[in-house]
């Protein structure tokens, strides 16, 4: 269940997802924070008289910076393992920001150290404006996080959680019920909002999980792995929530095991490995690095691969032309995009080659990942540690 958070106080690695909870004990009818609500700024903060930005903390130092998050040198080890090594990015406001890396890389203590529930050996960083070291009660009332299992009471209903929330986030009894009901609209919830949760599918629980986080609007969400074990269906359905908090202009913090989450949903991704940042970019600043567009050949007889090589010329490099061995496909750099594609159809017909496929393709994010880690595809297997 929803539960106030103070530094330090959850390190285990199934540690429940975290919320902001405001420290005001529930009194009096609170004004109904919206969730959509966004200055004229665009900064994506509602008016500074509104409770919403009394609750959240905003201010000016909230709004110094252009960055939500902004991370210089962070380190933390345990013992004689160093978790992370000098970290730094940043996060612009009202964008995802995809944190990718193999097991034990350091995403999620990273996470752990920004929502202020670890504290940092050396480094500082900063969270919708407020500092993690001096200002931790700022940040906490400004974030919400939210793990890879729903941490909601299984016997009250989805309406009830909600609620729940409300009044412990210092809302009134009719606030909170009406936050309840708008929220249950705006997630689809109506229908099954009087049900018990122990009776909620998946991707209904991670639904209502992240509902309970936007009681309050946070200027910053935190979303460890948020579609673990979730069907396509439901997996799409958070998608879609992703998309609607950055709509909003709420930044998100994304870490995924699913490689496809981060290319669609991120506007800026960066790679963790061995508790340092080896890249970072746009998904497709990433796949440029790894060699940009190519033109994979699958000959429809596997044993003239050679053939279907000597046929194509200088279109295939020195060193592949040595190293095909017994490959059944050959793939060669496409620099001219669709025209080196046309060019070695053209010469792969004048040899009399027939094909069984031929196509200009791009690096996905696999190829990316396992070129600048060396670690295959997924980045992370459900119950690694991180």
């Amino acid at each position: 269940m929803p539960s106030s958070n103070e530094a330090g106080t959850v390190t285990g690695e199934n540690a429940p997802p975290t919320r902001s909870v405001d420290s005001r004990p529930p009194g009096g009818d609170t004004p109904e924070p919206r969730i959509g609500d966004v200055s004229e700024s665009g900064t994506g903060r509602a008016p500074a008289a509104s409770a919403y930005a009394h609750t959240n903390g905003s201010g000016p130092a909230a709004t110094a910076s252009t960055h939500a998050v902004r991370v210089e040198n962070i380190t933390k080890s345990f013992g004689d393992v160093h978790a992370l090594r000098g970290v730094s990015f940043a996060a612009a406001r009202g964008t995802v920001l995809g944190i990718l890396g193999p097991n034990g890389a350091g995403k999620t203590t990273a996470v752990k150290i920004l929502s202020t529930l670890l504290r940092p050996d050396s480094g500082t960083a900063v969270v919708a404006g407020h500092d993690i070291r001096k200002d931790p009660a700022g940040v906490r009332r400004s974030i919400m996080m939210t793990g890879q299992y729903a941490a909601l009471d299984e016997n009250l209903s989805g309406r009830e959680n909600l609620e729940l929330f409300g009044r412990l986030m210092g809302l009134g009894k009719s606030a909170a019920r009406k936050r309840a009901d708008a929220l249950l609209a705006e997630f689809d919830l109506v229908a099954s909002g009087r049900r018990p949760v122990r009776q909620y599918s998946g991707g209904m629980r991670r639904r209502v999980d992240i509902a309970c986080g936007l009681v309050v609007r946070p200027e910053v969400v935190f979303l460890d792995e948020p579609t673990t074990g979730l069907d396509p269906r439901s997996r799409q359905g958070v998608w879609d929530l992703v998309s609607a908090l950055k709509e909003q202009g709420i930044t998100v913090l994304l870490t995924t095991q699913y490689l496809e989450e981060a290319d669609v949903l991120s506007d800026n991704i960066i790679v963790i490995d061995k508790g340092t940042v080896i890249a970072e970019g746009t998904a497709d600043e990433l796949k440029e690095k790894t060699g940009g567009s190519y033109c994979e050949v699958v000959p429809l007889d596997p044993t003239q691969v050679g053939r279907a090589a000597t046929a194509l010329g200088d279109l295939v490099p020195p060193a592949l032309a040595l190293s095909l061995g017994g490959a059944e496909r050959l793939s060669i750099p496409a620099p001219e995009g669709a025209a080196t594609l046309a060019e070695a159809l053209r010469r792969l017909d004048a040899a009399d080659i027939a094909l069984a496929d031929i196509g200009l393709r791009r690096p996905s994010l696999d190829d990316v990942f396992l070129s600048i880690t060396g670690h295959p595809g997924r980045a992370e297997q459900p119950g690694d540690p991180a």
